[in-house]
């Protein structure tokens, strides 16, 4: 457990304010907005910790006696028990996690496609090979922790003098140090650079969906591990089609007169054209199902439907003729004039 006045870089019997001063130098250099390393984003976690609990009088007092916020129970064990130390730890961290968004038409979230992303990420530093030495220079044991990658220190606390375990905060607790660091990754084992993502979309995927690529994230400092990448797929809007589920959805808009004779009419899919029947007397509202043309299903087999929603267009500018023909039609339904009748069962998107 890492000892609050070390962290801060502080004597113990430092004033209040110079415990605030330090803290703001230490958050300015290490501030996830000013550094982007990982390890600085866990040490500003350690070094706000420490101001959070030197900073009000009541904890640092507490603290100071070996309190619950200075130590924990682990640690008075280990010291009454002769707990054995926890190492160095690993220079080399796991790179982080990122958020892509990758854009597709509806056909391609339909049957899948191929696309490439150029990204720009952290890789591994070919000079140095993830090693963050300089090329004929290797890392060389802290002297401070000669190796250990912890530091001892005695404390009085309630309980008497107790001996607390830190990590060495000038190896960060690794053990080593990196005498000449890498000029061209200046000792981060890693550079930023562009480059291209393949990817293999998977047909039937939707609006919204993330995928999971493991490994394919930024390579860690030291050249640890990638880190992973989730994909998010934001699928365009088409001018005739959209999706409900598995099922596509359009309309078909149908004249008048052929709503009510019925028809034949070529229509074209993501499947090529199809031959669409439209019967006789045809309502608007009504559905036609094409079954296997919707979308592939994304974790089982086969396809959705194609529901087309029939529009029936009724003509808005009529010449004498036209009028006069319509006209008389009108009379020979004298029967089916406007009324209230029961509300039919309609497709629906």
């Amino acid at each position: 457990m890492s000892d609050h006045y070390e962290v801060l870089g502080v004597e113990r019997n430092a004033s209040p304010d110079e415990i605030k001063k330090a803290y703001r130098k230490l958050a300015r250099e290490l501030h996830p907005d000013v550094n982007p390393d990982p390890s600085a984003a866990e040490r500003f976690k350690l070094v706000t910790h420490a101001y959070e609990v030197l900073s009000d009088s009541n904890s640092r007092a507490e603290y100071d006696r070996g309190g619950a916020t200075g130590f924990g129970l682990g640690d008075i064990f280990e010291s009454f028990f002769g707990g054995s130390p926890r190492g160095p730890r690993s220079r080399a961290q796991r790179g982080q996690d990122a958020l892509l968004r990758v854009d597709l038409d509806l056909r391609e979230s339909v049957f899948g496609a191929q696309k490439t992303l150029t990204i720009d990420t952290a890789v591994l530093c070919e000079m140095c090979d993830g090693s963050c030495c300089k090329p004929g220079t290797s890392v060389r044991t802290c002297d401070v922790c000669r190796g250990s990658g912890q530091i001892q220190r005695q404390v009085q606390s309630f309980m008497g003098m107790m001996v607390t375990t830190a990590p060495c905060g000038s190896c960060r607790g690794s053990g080593e140090v990196i005498p000449d660091p890498c000029p061209s990754c200046r000792g981060q084992g890693r550079v930023r650079a562009r480059r291209d993502l393949d990817l293999e979309i998977p047909a039937g995927v939707s609006d919204g969906l993330r995928l999971h690529l493991p490994g394919q994230g930024e390579v860690g400092f030291a050249g640890g591990p990638a880190g992973d990448i989730y994909l998010e797929v934001s699928v365009r809007p088409d001018a005739v089609f959209a999706r409900d589920g598995d099922d596509l959805v359009a309309t078909l808009e149908v004249p008048m007169a052929d709503a009510a004779l019925g028809c034949d009419v070529e229509i074209e899919t993501f499947d090529g054209e199809r031959k669409v029947s439209v019967e006789p007397g045809a309502q608007h509202g009504d559905v036609i199902l094409l079954r296997g043309l919707g979308a592939t299903r994304l974790r089982s087999r086969g396809r959705g439907d194609l529901r087309l929603e029939i529009k029936v267009l009724t003509p808005s500018r009529l010449d004498s003729k036209q009028r006069k023909l319509l006209g008389e039609l009108r009379g020979m339904f004298k029967n089916d004039g406007p009324r209230l009748g029961s509300r039919r069962a309609r497709g629906r998107f």
